[in-house]
Formats: C-alpha cells, structure tokens, sequence
C-alpha cells in the first residue's frame, strides 16, 4: 500500500473515533477506564517495524501496543531499544514484549537465538530496556499436543526453562506472561504452569479467542484466570457447529459472540490496569473437529462432558463467509485494507460502547 493511502486510511479512522465522544461520556459505567492498545499481529501484512507501530499506537492515541516477538525490531542494540522507550514514554505509550516458544520440543520453536534460556535471557535484557512490565512467552501451537508425550512434555519443559530463569527475572524487574497460543492449552493447564513456576515471577497472557479453540468457554477461562492475567491480546470470534464439530474464526470486535461490555467489565474487577491488546485475525476459518475421534488423542483425559460450556457456547454462533478479493486486485494490498478496517472497527467498539482506553 502507498504511504500516502495509508496515511488517508489512518486520518479516517482517527475522524470515525474521535465522531464518538458523546457516546463514551454517556456511557453508564461504574468500571475503571481500562488502557487499550494492539497487538503487532494484528497489522502484519504491513510488515511495520517496531518504530512504525509505536508511530501507529501514538497516531490512533493508543495507551499500549505489544511486540509479542522480536519479529518487529530491526535491531536488538541497546540505543535503538533505548530510542523506541523514548518515543513511546514521551506520548504515554507503554510497551509489551514477548519472545515467543520457550519449549524447546515445539513445532515453532527457533534457535535463532540460541536456546530457550539464551533466548528468555535475551528477552529479558529486551524487555528492561524498553520499559516493558512482562516477556510474553509460550509454548507453540495445537499441534504440540499431538506431539510425543502430549502437552504435558512441553508443560513440564517451559516450567524448567522458568524455574531455572527465576533470579534472572527478579532482577529484571518483569514477569513472565504466560500466553494460551494457538489451542496449545487449556486454562487448567495454564494455570498449572504458572502456580508451579511460582506466581511471582509468572503469569498469563490470555487470548480469549485461543480458549475457543481449546474448546472452552472464552467467558468463562477468563473468569478462571482472573488477577492471574497480566498481558492481553483480543479479538471478537464466531464459532458454530459442524457435522465435524465446529468451525471458529475470528472478527472485529463487536462483530462476535464474545459480550465486551461484561469482558471489560470483568476485566477492570479482577485485574485492573492490565491493557486490552487487540489482535484482530478475521477472515480466516479453524477447524476444531472435536467429533473426530483422532482429535480427542491431544486431549488425555478430557472427554465430552468437559467441554460442556464450549457446547453451549457454539450453539449460538453464526457462520461466516471468507471474504475474497475481487478478480486481479493484489492479495497483499486487499488483507492490508481489511486489517485496518478490523482493528479501527474494534477500536471504534470499545471506545464508544465500552468505555476502554485512557485518552478518550
């Protein structure tokens, strides 16, 4: 996309936002006002820098914008860390980051940095330099359960790599934000880790739409985890049933099943403070084929009667057409407009509907 454009598209949104102030100030709530911010995913096909995404948080007048892996930085040097802290601090704009799987069995794990302690380490002198309060951490994604040894392998990896970091971390000045990632786990596991890490030093990076695909209740995972949630990263989700189980896919937020209204509501009650970081991923289709018995061989131990509330839950979902674009437009250029449209629409909602951020 042009720069110029780009531009255009931004000054847009920003007018669409600031249309709704009324809204807000209207808006009966007994609730703290909560920091909203994104997650650097959800703009990907813009392949912005990390500079480029703290410029986008200032302009949308955001309160955060997490870097959930060193993807974004163009260097690890301390005086680019150290001039990416001043350009967010000077316009009140807090950084998370995250390095990404620290087991080092997962299918996504990367040794581009060394091993996952090296890699933690590093995270670690990254996140003290940019001022970030967490290092988001994980295990990979669903299909580590179906790996040897299941989940459990890389439950018991992680919680190592962790235990074995705690000093490191203390000094830091951070905790370890623990992230549900891509259907790896389920809260139950989730909240094992982080007690068995110690929860000084860990807690959780909830992504309620990661709960959808580990067949849980998003509502109800949060309500579990509760003050154990120290890092966000949110987007609205419609999941219905199919003759396999059920099909999830992501979408702005307001356009959804999730109620934000009651989500911020609980968030501000049981872990106030902690930013909502919005990852939109819309237009694409998970399967979670839960009527497959080969499905349930991730699953030790969980049977049907467990995932009662996720039954629940997708029956009152709608399904959704994957949105293509037209004939001869480029690919890259048509996910870029729709990603923009996904986050300024969700930014949009939780302003003026939910009373979420700390400059409006």
């Amino acid at each position: 996309m042009k720069r110029r454009k780009f531009a255009k598209n931004i000054a847009l949104g920003v007018m669409a936002i600031q249309a709704l102030p009324s809204l807000a100030t209207n808006l009966k709530s007994s609730i703290s006002r909560i920091p909203i911010g994104l997650c650097n995913h959800s703009l990907r096909s813009m392949r912005l820098d990390a500079q480029q995404l703290i410029q986008y948080a200032i302009d949308q007048k955001l309160d955060s914008v997490l870097l959930n892996t060193f993807q974004p930085f163009k260097s690890l040097d301390k005086k680019y860390l150290s001039d990416l802290r001043k350009l967010a601090n000077s316009n009140g704009v807090s950084i998370y980051t995250g390095v990404g799987s620290i087991s080092k069995y997962s299918t996504k794990f990367s040794d581009k940095y060394g091993s996952a302690e090296e890699l933690l380490t590093e995270g670690l002198r990254v996140a003290k330099a940019v001022g970030s309060p967490v290092v988001g951490v994980r295990i990979g994604m669903i299909d580590d359960r179906f790996t040897e040894g299941g989940i459990e392998v890389h439950m018991e990896e992680v919680i190592r790599v962790m235990k074995l970091l705690r000093s490191q971390v203390s000094d830091a000045g951070v905790k370890l934000a623990f992230e549900n990632h891509a259907g790896d786990l389920r809260i139950k596991e989730l909240l094992t880790i982080i007690n068995e890490t110690g929860t000084d030093i860990c807690g959780a990076l909830f992504d309620p739409a990661n709960a959808v695909w580990a067949m849980e209740d998003p509502m109800k995972a949060l309500q579990n985890l509760g003050a154990n949630i120290i890092c966000t990263s949110v987007r609205d989700v419609q999941v219905w049933e199919t003759k396999e189980g059920a099909i999830s896919q992501g979408m702005a937020i307001g356009d959804g099943m999730l109620d934000f209204k009651r989500y911020s509501k609980t968030m501000a009650e049981l872990c106030p403070g902690v930013p909502l970081h919005i990852e939109t991923i819309s237009n694409s289709a998970q399967q979670i084929p839960f009527q497959n018995p080969d499905f349930w061989k991730g699953f030790s131990g969980l049977s049907m009667d467990n995932i009662a509330d996720f039954i629940r839950f997708i029956k009152r979902g709608t399904p959704q057409l994957i949105i293509k674009p037209p004939t001869g437009n480029n690919k890259r250029e048509f996910d870029i407009e729709l990603q923009q449209t996904e986050l300024l629409k969700s930014f949009k909602y939780l302003r003026a509907i939910c009373n979420i951020g700390l400059k409006f």
